[in-house]
């Protein structure tokens, strides 16, 4: 069964040999992961978020196991753009398997210059745009829970980055999602990716201490699949850019569940720290699952979700 489908964006395509991605955070630079699955058997991987420059994350502890999934406060730890470009994508299958950068800043100006460093880079397919980060110059309001805000950060990186293929990485810590897809839809958005963590908060009774060592984190895995779901279904309705789900997705059903209502890929997350073979497995599963299920073409499949005249 072919399995290949093409995020169609506004300025450029995005090619997938199958619809199974890695999700930023969960899957190192790639490389940690080619002990336990051949690379190039999935979609896409998308890295570990990338700074201009090297961060330490936050203190310890910053990940906590909850009732169906996890809370993290890394902090977006990691070793800079140039060491990315210069040590970790060179070791990546980036001709067969799409590398997706995921990039953060807490200012436009950064999230250009970053942009535009990654624009030349011919093993970086794409670039996914990490919107829910602080904005130091905004007092610390989170980009993604301002639409003009969304939008500029989209705007500055789709203008330093004319030669790749722009992702959105949307927040569900948000009124109305699909204000936000639209908004960067409109500015040159090419696909939109959704969604990230929501903000949760664990404690230990004993200590009488936060659990996090920075009190709050994001909250993944199972347990925010349903709001995934719901999440893929508004965005792919609101927009005509290509949607990627990302959310508690862990087998070839689950997968499938999000091409369902409207996502045209998926990012496997949390999976990949409880099961380091965990994106191979479902890579490796969706043809069966399809023929099980009756599924003869995925593009046809695609936002197929059947609902009643009430909806």
């Amino acid at each position: 069964m072919d399995l290949s489908l093409t995020l169609k964006g506004q300025t450029h395509d995005l090619p997938l040999k199958n619809p199974v991605l890695t999700a930023s955070g969960t899957f190192g630079y790639g490389v940690e992961f080619a002990t336990y699955g051949d690379l190039t058997a999935l979609g896409g991987m998308v890295a570990k978020g990338i700074s201009l420059q090297p961060r330490q994350g936050n203190p310890s502890p910053r990940i906590v196991e909850t009732t169906s999934g996890m809370l993290n406060s890394v902090g977006l730890q990691n070793d800079g753009v140039e060491s990315f470009c210069k040590e970790k994508l060179p070791l990546l299958p980036w001709r067969e398997t799409a590398v997706i950068a995921n990039i953060y800043a807490a200012s436009v100006e950064e999230f250009a210059a970053l942009a535009a460093r990654l624009d030349g880079e011919e093993g970086v397919a794409a670039l996914e745009v990490n919107v829910s980060c602080p904005n130091v110059k905004a007092g610390g309001a989170l980009f993604g829970q301002d639409p003009d805000m969304a939008a500029a950060v989209t705007a500055a990186v789709r203008r330093a980055a004319p030669h790749k293929h722009i992702m959105v990485k949307l927040s569900p810590n948000v009124t109305d999602i699909t204000l936000l897809a639209r908004r960067v839809e409109e500015v040159g958005a090419d696909s939109i990716s959704c969604i990230n963590t929501l903000l949760g908060m664990a404690v230990n009774l004993q200590t009488r201490k936060p659990s996090l060592a920075n009190v709050v984190g994001g909250l993944s895995g199972p347990a925010i699949k349903p709001v995934a779901l719901r999440c893929v279904w508004q965005v792919a309705r609101a927009v005509s850019i290509p949607v990627v789900g990302v959310g508690g997705i862990l087998t070839a059903e689950d997968a499938l569940e999000f091409l369902l209502v409207g996502a045209r890929a998926v990012q496997v997350g949390t999976g990949n720290f409880f099961r380091p073979d965990a994106a191979f497995a479902l890579a490796a599963e969706l043809p069966a699952a399809c023929h099980r299920l009756g599924i003869e073409n995925l593009e046809a499949f695609c936002g197929s979700l059947q609902l009643d005249d009430t909806f």
